[in-house]
């Protein structure tokens, strides 16, 4: 389906406020995060997030679904949905008229850190791969104090 060569994908993380961006490579074997995007109406939203499909020349965008856990459509999920039903044509209008996915992210912080544990990382460095709030500081260096 996303692994066709030489297509880049675009991944998003619908949240209230802001939408996070992650870009793949060219092959579509790994993404990373690109930009976070304040959110300023759905319209807006869907706009800025064609222009970098346009600009990096995206052959799909993938928008993490939050269902519940027993797998319905919650209040998060169908804000996605609304958001996607406005995207979708903004998508089209584009040269190659990139794809939008929706992605079912229930298990995806599980599901990660089982390929850290796959990947033989430790337990406490981990906490340091999920959703950073700030830098993080190897143990035994300290930490500048701030000016």
């Amino acid at each position: 389906m996303l692994k066709t060569p030489g297509m880049r994908a675009l991944g998003l993380d619908v949240g209230s406020k802001t939408i996070g961006v992650a870009v793949s490579d060219p092959s579509g074997t790994i993404a990373s995060p690109r930009q976070v995007l304040t959110r300023r109406g759905h319209a807006e939203d869907a706009a800025a997030v064609a222009a970098l499909a346009r600009e990096l020349e995206a052959g799909a965008v993938v928008v993490g679904l939050p269902l519940e856990l027993d797998g319905s459509v919650g209040h998060r999920a169908r804000q996605v949905q609304r958001f996607l039903a406005i995207l979708e044509p903004a998508l089209s209008a584009l040269p190659g008229s990139p794809r939008a996915f929706t992605w079912d992210e229930r298990f995806s912080t599980a599901g990660a850190e089982r390929a850290l544990l796959q990947a033989d990382v430790s337990r406490a460095p981990q906490a340091g791969h999920r959703r950073r709030r700030g830098p993080v500081h190897p143990p035994g260096l300290a930490r500048r104090p701030a000016p």
